[in-house]
């Protein structure tokens, strides 16, 4: 029996970020009745995995099995090829306990002007899990390319959004439309595989 998604179902979205939940609302097309676990007052879990797949299956597990509801997770996060792919998954760390990513895009501008070089490629990769209540999960990873600019661009995206301008575009993701950004970005063709596996 393939596992499915009906339109109109009930999904918790396993994240505390406003900016990430709306994202994915955008990317879902209001497919789905969407619940936030922050609303839910359900904990984040520690990401304990090394790897984007393995903390979204964690984070999609751990808010299923404690709300009963099916749950949608992501884990997503910048790699900069002069720094060995970091921040990677610890993206969000990098903005510290107040998730300030204007601290975070100075550190990663810093860390560049210490490696030297001029290599300013970078990607995003988002990793979305959905999992049911004590049952099945489905995990798919998708990824953008680009390079990066300082100083941050553009006040409309989140995160590391304002440093990242995607391969093929002038503008970073913090200067695009959302509608633009939601139509190519790395969780798009995430979603784009996840609909592929359940809708």
């Amino acid at each position: 029996m393939p596992l499915k998604l009906e339109p109109g179902t009930r999904l918790v979205v396993a994240t505390h970020n406003p900016g990430k939940a709306r994202e994915l609302a955008e990317i879902l097309e209001d497919r789905f009745e969407l619940v936030a676990a922050g609303e839910l007052g359900l904990p984040e879990p520690d990401e304990t995995e090394q790897t984007f797949v393995g903390n979204a299956l964690l984070k999609a597990r751990a808010a299923a099995d404690a709300s009963g509801l099916i749950a949608l997770a992501d884990d997503s996060g910048l790699s900069v090829r002069a720094l060995d792919g970091a921040p990677g998954i610890y993206s969000a760390r990098w903005a510290g306990p107040s998730k300030d990513f204007a601290l975070a895009m100075r550190k990663v501008e810093e860390r560049l002007e210490e490696v030297g070089g001029d290599d300013a490629s970078a990607w995003f990769t988002s990793a979305l899990a959905v999992a049911w209540p004590n049952g099945p999960a489905v995990v798919v990873e998708g990824r953008v390319d680009g390079t990066l600019t300082f100083p941050p661009r553009g006040d409309k995206g989140f995160g590391y959004d304002p440093i990242f301008i995607p391969q093929g575009f002038d503008l970073t993701f913090g200067e695009m439309e959302p509608a633009a950004k939601d139509a190519m970005s790395h969780r798009a063709r995430a979603f784009g595989k996840l609909k592929a596996a359940l809708l």
